[in-house]
């Protein structure tokens, strides 16, 4: 889709649609009582009719029947005044943009939406238009191959403004285009299947990325994992036939010497629980067991384009969870990188033994802080559904840092207790640790595992096994993988550059 900014009046733009917002509770306002003007008040007759409401989301189409040069007018719902915000404008014009696909519009003009509140300057609000439309348009067809499957297709998004805004558009629909095409990278990773996205797959894609935007990518196979004594990582995927894969990349953004930032993603391909063998029921939507490590490799691509002056690693170990005759049994005793040992309870909490193995790559770097990214745990998504991810730290500093930027890209997460007592759980009798403490907290006690490896380095652990994939759309959510929390990450990085 081609999203670009020009000057003009939105009222006299051609286009299959142009869009125009309204509050919930209020009339047309500037560019929509423009467009009403010229409607002849029709936008206003159907709010006083209730048949607009303004509530976020909303969208009503209204044919123009030559009274201006668009076929037609979405009058957009952007929810009450006080609420307004990026994420509300972002909602809205995802929602705005599938109902005109629907209807076979290919091409779009609107007016900086939201740009009226004082904190919705008109580059965030195209940074936000931008956002909305390219991820909520977003649509995963890799293996569609039939040709009854004729899509339609926004070809054209069009922003309209004044000479005096037009730089900043220009400036929203660049940082907008880098955010979301990264996002929806780290979706198209996890969507595809696990025959298609395997460990060697994941490893190819990131040195794809390290010859476009100039990273620095290493690919460790097995004997170098040996003597690094990831035994984690190795561990894990004695049971399958797939190669493990341990994922380097760096980018450098800034002269001085430090490791500002280390991300560590998930990158399980495909788990079926191993020999603790998961349920067959739903067994399929564990190719996404994954998204962490897609998560953290897009966002080091995003964070390289926009040029961020920081110094960030990337760090995925990935690899498939599989039960086959070497396969990784209840009672072993793992050795992870840092030495400390790890006794396994189940085999299906096996993503907090390659992490450990991550985190004390990162910390042996000197990283100066730590973000792990993981669909980690089923008692995550117990309590707090699919709405918000859960976080956990050893730092409240940069996890305020952390929940800021989460809340700025519409990707909310929500602190949950380190109490020392949860250590208890996971004491072992046999080892330094066990890998699962119980049926009570068990996110709690994975982020606890997770814990032991980071030492004092400021860290912040994401469980995102509630909010990596979507089984509906919502707003800027499609259903299937979410790409939470790309931009979330990319945001944390300018933040602390």
């Amino acid at each position: 889709m081609e999203i670009s900014a020009v000057t003009g009046d939105i009222a006299t733009m051609p286009a299959g649609a142009i869009m125009v917002g309204v509050l919930e509770g209020e009339g047309p306002e500037g560019e929509a009582a423009a467009v009403d003007q010229a409607l002849e008040g029709a936008i206003a007759r159907l709010i006083s009719q209730g048949e607009i409401k303004g509530k976020q989301g909303e969208t009503t189409v209204i044919y123009s029947l030559g009274k201006l040069p668009a076929a037609r007018v979405a009058v957009v719902g952007l929810g009450k005044r006080a609420e307004l915000s990026m994420d509300k404008v972002r909602g809205a014009v995802a929602e705005a943009c599938r109902t005109l696909k629907r209807k076979g519009v290919e091409d779009i003009a609107t007016v900086a939406l939201g740009s009226g509140k004082p904190e919705i300057v008109p580059e965030r609000s195209a940074q936000a238009i931008t956002e909305g439309a390219m991820l909520g348009l977003y649509a995963f067809r890799n293996h569609i191959t039939v040709s009854e499957n004729n899509f339609h297709e926004v070809r054209k998004l069009t922003l309209v403004g004044g000479d005096e805004t037009k730089a900043a558009l220009e400036q929203g629909i660049a940082r907008g285009t880098v955010l979301s095409q990264a996002a929806n990278a780290a979706r198209d990773m996890v969507n595809e299947p696990a025959n298609f996205m395997t460990p060697s797959a994941m490893a190819e894609a990131a040195l794809k990325l390290g010859r476009d935007y100039g990273l620095e990518v290493t690919v460790l196979e097995r004997e170098q994992m040996a003597e690094m004594g990831m035994g984690g990582l190795l561990g894990v995927s004695l049971g399958s036939r797939q190669p493990p894969k341990f994922i380097i990349m760096r980018y450098t953004g800034s002269d001085r010497p430090d490791l500002d930032l280390a991300l560590a993603g998930k990158g399980i391909t495909f788990d079926s629980g191993g020999i603790s063998i998961k349920p067959s029921e739903g067994m399929g939507d564990m190719k996404g067991d994954m998204a962490g490590g897609a998560a953290v490799m897009m966002a080091l691509a995003a964070i390289a384009r926009l040029k961020a002056r920081i110094n960030v690693m990337s760090l995925i170990p990935a690899t498939e969870n599989m039960p086959g005759g070497n396969a990784l049994r209840p009672g072993d005793i793992l050795s992870a990188m840092s030495g400390k040992t790890m006794e396994i309870i189940s085999t299906d909490a096996e993503g907090r033994l390659i992490l450990a193995d991550a985190l004390s790559y990162a910390t042996r770097n000197g990283a100066k802080a730590i973000i792990d990214v993981a669909t980690l745990t089923g008692a995550c998504r117990v309590a707090l559904g699919t709405v918000c991810s859960g976080a956990f730290c050893n730092n409240q500093e940069l996890l305020e840092r952390f929940l800021a930027a989460a809340r700025d890209a519409g990707e909310p997460a929500w602190q949950l207790p380190m109490y020392a007592e949860y250590r208890e759980q996971i004491k072992s009798d046999v080892a330094d640790i066990k890998n699962v403490g119980g049926r009570y907290g068990g996110a709690i006690t994975a982020a606890k595992f997770l814990e032991e490896f980071v030492g004092d380095t400021p860290w912040v652990h994401l469980d995102i096994a509630g909010t990596s994939m979507s089984e509906k759309e919502r707003f800027h959510l499609v259903k299937g993988a979410t790409g939470v929390p790309v931009r979330t990450l990319v945001n944390l990085a300018l933040a602390m550059s």
